[in-house]
């Protein structure tokens, strides 16, 4: 029986999941790869990182299946969005095999594009008409923001610049020598009209790009390449085998968690938060009040689509440090004592931390706060507060940023009925239900853990003909281990902490903004 293989390029560790063709997983591992943080704020990665750990993960999950390599059916890619790899004429012309990218790539996390981003804004005359080319708001974790600073700031590397892809996608070129993106990461570089599912031509005009620096675009289950004979020396998989375009995290997170149909949402607490939901129709964040804030929420194509029919849409807010919080705590202030022990102590506190809230802003913000500047902070600190407080403070901080992104999704017309959740927060049961509490909404949990690797394997099944949709797909693979009802108890006083919580933002974030000119960030 042919199997399908998921690779999803994350921040922190690059995943692999092997499935069968009911989409059973058969093996799973993962290789972690450093995160370079030069200045604060910057937020940088060698692409050669996740090459050595995607050829470790593949010939891992080979060996712990058992199976051998020509088993393979296809290969399906997820990745970290909005990433900026730089390749140059040499790197293209060798698939990346003797040519490094020109530069470390600059992640989603970046914040050092606020100038670049301020300067689009004025380009294209508001915010409004950015949104409208583009589908979304020019905030500093896109792509393009990201060309423009390269191109400010490091002449002599944009001289010798031939093309940018995404993470996912340099790893795919080193697969299959073909240099391509799906929609889903094109809709997430701010150079992509997401509404038909093209380059805007006018947003290159309008900053002097040339548009040949972008990837071709397919739909996410088109197959887009084979694996090549170098490839096939590197990883132990067989020349030829098929490679799927895949998608962004965010969308192989979805589909490994079956939302793809409306009425279902993802929220998926990794490094960042993410709150993802299916759209049979475009909609961008735009008020017909020309003076209402447009553009915190992000109107992306779906990964549904295959080579003979395109497409859905998608919605998607994402804050920039969900489990990212608690793991900067574990690590700057509690000793890097276990998470377990953290997560049991948090679950014995009382609901509301006895009066204590945390702001989760610790790397800046793009959702529900498009603001690079805005900052981390408890408040409500007194005496009695423990370790164990200031614990369970940061898991609602989280939760209720996840619900105030939800409270947008519900303002542009989502009606969700279930949550399901995903990433790494989603292994802790005190804060399963601390998001059941604080989205007010029953949420469930997808019995496989490897959301965006798991949902990248489907996508390779829909590719190579496992499935003839990807909603087919999700029926056929996606179970439920758990569904958490809100308390009743506990979630009215999630909804009274919620106006308290943004009026803290609003009243913080001037004073953020001249903590960052003062530090120099």
């Amino acid at each position: 029986m042919g199997l399908l293989l998921g690779i999803d390029i994350g921040t922190s560790a690059t995943k692999g999941v092997l499935c069968d063709q009911r989409g059973a997983v058969v093996a799973e591992a993962s290789s972690s790869h450093e995160l370079s943080r030069p200045r604060a704020g910057w937020s940088e990665q060698e692409p050669t990182l996740w090459w050595r750990a995607t050829v470790d993960v593949i010939r891992e999950v080979i060996r712990l299946s058992g199976a051998p390599a020509a088993d393979v059916q296809a290969v399906g890619l997820s990745g970290q969005m909005h990433g900026s790899v730089f390749l140059s004429r040499e790197a293209l012309a060798t698939a990346g095999q003797r040519a490094p990218a020109l530069r470390p790539a600059l992640l989603w996390n970046d914040q050092r594009t606020a100038p670049q981003v301020e300067a689009m804004r004025e380009q294209l005359g508001s915010v409004r008409r950015c949104v409208e080319l583009v589908g979304n708001a020019p905030v500093t974790g896109f792509t393009l923001p990201k060309i423009l600073w390269l191109r400010e700031h490091e002449p002599d590397v944009f001289m010798h610049l031939a093309a940018v892809c995404l993470p996912k996608d340099y790893v795919r070129l080193r697969l299959t020598g073909r240099l391509a993106t799906d929609v889903g990461d094109a809709a997430g570089t701010l150079l992509f009209d997401v509404a038909n599912r093209r380059w805007s031509e006018e947003t290159f005009a309008a900053f002097e790009l040339d548009p040949l620096l972008m990837p071709e675009t397919l739909e996410s289950g088109t197959v887009a390449g084979e694996i090549t004979r170098f490839a096939a020396e590197e990883t132990g998989l067989a020349r030829g085998t098929p490679v799927i375009v895949g998608s962004g995290d965010n969308q192989c997170g979805a589909v490994g968690a079956g939302v793809v149909e409306p009425g279902q949402v993802l929220a998926a607490l990794g490094t960042s938060g993410v709150v993802y939901a299916h759209s049979p129709t475009y909609r961008a964040d735009l008020s017909h009040d020309p003076d209402a804030p447009t553009g915190r929420i992000h109107a992306m194509c779906a990964p549904d689509g295959t080579r003979d029919n395109p497409g859905h849409w998608a919605l998607t807010g994402c804050m920039l440090s969900a489990a990212g919080s608690l793991q900067w705590a574990r690590h700057a202030l509690f000793g890097g004592a276990p998470y377990e022990q953290l997560l049991v102590e948090a679950s014995e506190t009382p609901v509301g931390a006895e009066g204590l809230l945390f702001m989760p802003h610790l790397s800046g913000e793009r959702c529900p706060y498009p603001d690079p500047a805005a900052r981390g902070a408890w408040i409500g600190l007194t005496a009695r507060h423990e370790r164990a407080h200031l614990v369970r403070a940061i898991l609602e901080g989280v939760a209720m940023t996840m619900r105030q992104i939800l409270d947008l999704f519900c303002a542009a017309g989502v009606e969700p009925e279930v949550v399901r959740l995903g990433g790494g927060g989603a292994r802790s049961a005190v804060w399963r239900q601390i998001q059941a509490d604080a989205y007010a909404l029953p949420c469930a949990l997808p019995a496989v853990e490897q959301g965006p690797a798991h949902g990248a394997a489907l996508l390779a099944g829909v590719g190579s003909g496992v499935w003839a949709s990807v909603a087919e797909a999700c029926r056929d693979a996606i179970t439920v281990a758990e569904t958490r009802d809100p308390d009743p108890n506990d979630a009215p006083i999630y909804a009274e902490l919620l106006g308290t919580f943004g009026e803290c933002y609003t009243a913080l974030a001037p004073r953020f903004a001249e903590l960052g000119r003062i530090g120099g960030a």
